[in-house]
C-alpha cells in the first residue's frame, strides 16, 4: 500500500505481524530504498527509525497499522542516520517507548543522542514484545560498524539484517524469493561498505544457524527462502 506519492513510500505486510516501510530517495542514478520494519504484538517494535527528514512518512505509514503512540521499542543495527536518525521525533510522539542497540552502540552513541535512556543489549540476549521473542546478535563490523547487530524474531524464523544484502532500485518488491545476492554483490561491487574484519566468517556462522526463513533487508526486498544458504554463500564471497 503506498501511502505517501511524494516520496513513494509504502507499507506492505512481508510475515505475520511484520511490516516494510519502504521509502525512496534517488541518492544513486537506480534509485534506492530505505526501509523500516514494524512488528506488532503487544509491545509493537520498529526496527530503524529511517531519515529524521522522513519522520512524517514514516510517522504516516505506521498509522496505517497502528497509532504511532503505541510504539514500546525503537532500535536499529548500528548508528547512521538511517537506523535511528528520526529515533527523537519518534520517542516524543510515543512516549512509553524505549530505544535500544548493542551495548557498545548505547555507551558510544545512543545514550548521548536519545532524549531518553536507550537499553543495551548483549549478544544473545532475548526480550519479550508478547507472544514474540526476540533475539539480538552482535555483529561487529559485519558488514560495518563496531556497534553493528541484527535482530532475531524467533516466532516467524526474521532475521532483520540491516546493511547485508543491499539492493539498489527504486522500486524493489516488498518481499522476493529470487536470489538477491547478485545484487547485492553489484551494490558492493560499487561501493564497497564491508569492514572485512577477521571475524567475519565466524558471524556469519552465527547468523547461519539461525535458518532464517525470511531476511528482512533495510534497503531492497526482503527475502523470503533458505535465509541460512545464502548467508553461507555470500560469506563465501567474502573469503574469496
Amino acid at each position: 500500500m503506498i501511502t505517501n506519492h511524494e516520496t513513494n513510500t509504502r507499507i506492505d505486510e512481508v510475515a505475520a505481524g511484520i511490516y516494510r516501510i519502504s521509502s525512496r530517495l534517488d541518492v544513486i542514478p537506480q534509485g534506492f530504498t530505505f526501509n523500516s520494519y514494524l512488528i506488532c504484538d503487544d509491545e509493537p517494535l520498529l526496527f530503524h527509525t529511517g531519515f529524521r527528514k522522513l519522520f512524517p512518512v514514516t510517522a504516516e505509514a505506521i498509522a496505517k497499522v497502528l497509532p504511532v503512540e503505541q510504539l514500546r521499542w525503537i532500535g536499529g543495527s548500528h548508528f547512521e542516520a538511517d537506523e535511528f536518525g528520526a529515533l527523537n521525533d519518534l520517542l516524543a510522539a510515543a512516549p512509553a517507548a524505549t530505544a535500544f542497540g548493542a551495548q557498545i552502540g548505547v555507551l558510544t552513541s545512543l545514550n548521548d543522542y536519545a532524549i531518553r535512556p536507550a537499553r543495551g543489549l548483549y549478544g544473545g540476549e532475548e526480550f519479550s514484545i508478547g507472544s514474540r521473542r526476540m533475539k539480538w546478535l552482535d555483529t561487529p563490523h559485519v558488514p560495518h560498524g563496531w556497534d553493528c547487530g541484527t535482530l532475531f524474531d524467533c516466532s516467524t524464523q526474521t532475521l532483520f539484517c540491516g546493511d547485508l544484502f543491499t539492493q539498489p532500485g527504486g522500486d524493489p518488491a516488498p518481499v522476493t524469493e529470487s536470489e538477491v545476492l547478485s545484487a547485492s554483490e553489484a551494490m558492493r561491487g560499487m561501493l564497497d561498505y564491508y569492514a572485512h574484519a577477521k571475524d567475519t566468517s565466524a558471524v556469519f556462522e552465527r547468523l547461519a544457524g539461525l535458518r532464517p526463513a525470511l531476511l528482512a533487508c533495510q534497503h531492497g526486498s526482503a527475502y523470503r527462502g533458505d535465509g541460512g544458504a545464502l548467508i553461507r554463500e555470500l560469506a563465501a564471497r567474502l573469503a574469496a
